[in-house]
């Protein structure tokens, strides 16, 4: 909802008065500027409408089409049927940062009481500036998932202002702001060519200009991880295939996980028969899922991790601290799932995620103390 900026004309002298971003010249015994209320900005938004009000009726005659505005904007200058109140509203947005006189001509109340000539300023609010990006720019090897999103942050709130960001090679986007509107999370919708570079770019204008009126905010680029050599087919479903054939049971009693970090495949056996493989993510370069034998040590199936603000469904620690575990694609509190482009790349902070479906299938099968086996 829009705060009208509001200047309350009462019968007190006052002395010329100065504001930070907003100032009042008062000449006649007219005029006086109440005392704002702290909350209130001194300056005002792109789209918002400034007002000026009396505290009797003014004579209209005396001000029509002699209202003075500069720099000179189309805008609509308005005053109500009592007569107590002028607005200022832009016809499409006053110009960020600028400032904005008003002048009125010597007037008189309906009761024919003169009112001196007074003069007015108001600034708008400039865009906000970006002072940080992840990816930084020239960035290599860079893996984009929803723990290790784009994230763009802002000098400022961007009240009042429409962000628009994309990539080229052209790719379809997903983001969330912070309550401060201050800071963005931004992910692909498609996996992201590897090796690739990719440009990102961030234009902004006020909320109800067009979009001719976008002006460039920023401007990155960076590189997509290359593609590891390696053997197993890049072909997904290939992959699945290739797994289901060649993985062989390294326990052959009860039940057991066997996670092919090469492979980014889990298989799962029971007494030495293969029932299922599916596509894993798992942790990336640096972050790696360490090798080794474990256990599922408790399972949750909703968990919410504090560390990165996500939930992770159908979680399956499998070492005691619950450092690392398995789990279903994480999800933003806000409802958005992490896409499934992810599943068989390394790009996690140390889990092992699986798809929507599969991840249930897992949970539902293995019990506490099922051996895990990572190699």
């Amino acid at each position: 909802m829009k705060t009208i900026k509001n200047i309350i004309l009462a019968s007190v002298l006052l002395l010329p008065t100065f504001f930070v971003g907003f100032y009042v010249y008062a000449y006649s015994s007219y005029f006086s500027l109440t005392p704002r209320a702290e909350k209130d900005k001194l300056e005002i938004l792109p789209d918002e409408t400034f007002t000026i009000s009396f505290p009797k009726q003014i004579n209209k005659e005396y001000y029509r089409g002699k209202i003075g505005l500069i720099p000179a904007t189309n805008a609509n200058i308005f005053i109500n049927e009592t007569g107590t109140k002028i607005t200022f509203t832009p016809h499409s947005t006053w110009k960020p940062g600028e400032h904005y006189n008003i002048s009125l001509p010597e007037g008189r109340t309906n009761s024919l009481a003169r009112i001196n000539a007074a003069s007015f300023s108001f600034s708008v609010v400039d865009y906000p500036k970006v002072i940080e990006v992840f990816p930084s720019d020239g960035a290599r090897d860079v893996l984009l998932d929803i723990e290790d999103p784009i994230s763009v942050k802002l000098d400022k709130s961007a009240i009042g202002f429409y962000i628009d960001f994309s990539l080229e090679p052209s790719v379809p986007l997903k983001f969330q702001i912070n309550e401060k509107r201050n800071q963005f999370s931004i992910l692909p919708l498609e996996k992201l060519e590897e090796g690739v570079k990719y440009k990102l770019n961030i234009k902004i204008k006020p909320n109800k200009a067009e979009d001719k009126d976008y002006v460039s905010l920023s401007e990155t680029s960076f590189i997509t991880l290359p593609p590891p050599p390696k053997d197993w087919s890049k072909n997904l479903e290939e992959r699945l295939i290739q797994a289901r054939k060649f993985t062989q049971p390294r326990i052959k009693k009860g039940k057991y996980i066997d996670i092919n970090l090469s492979a980014q495949v889990m298989t799962i056996f029971e007494n030495g028969l293969l029932l299922n493989s599916f596509l894993i993510s798992s942790g990336k370069r640096g972050m790696d899922t360490p090798k080794g034998e474990y256990k599922i040590c408790n399972k949750y199936p909703r968990s919410w991790s504090k560390q990165y603000g996500l939930f992770m469904p159908y979680w399956m620690a499998i070492v005691p601290s619950g450092k690392y575990g398995i789990h279903e694609l994480p999800e933003w509190p806000g409802g958005y799932k992490e896409g499934a482009n992810h599943l068989g790349i390394p790009v996690s902070h140390g889990c092992v995620r699986l798809g929507v479906g599969a991840a249930q299938t897992v949970y539902e099968w293995a019990d506490i103390g099922t051996p895990v086996i990572a190699y």
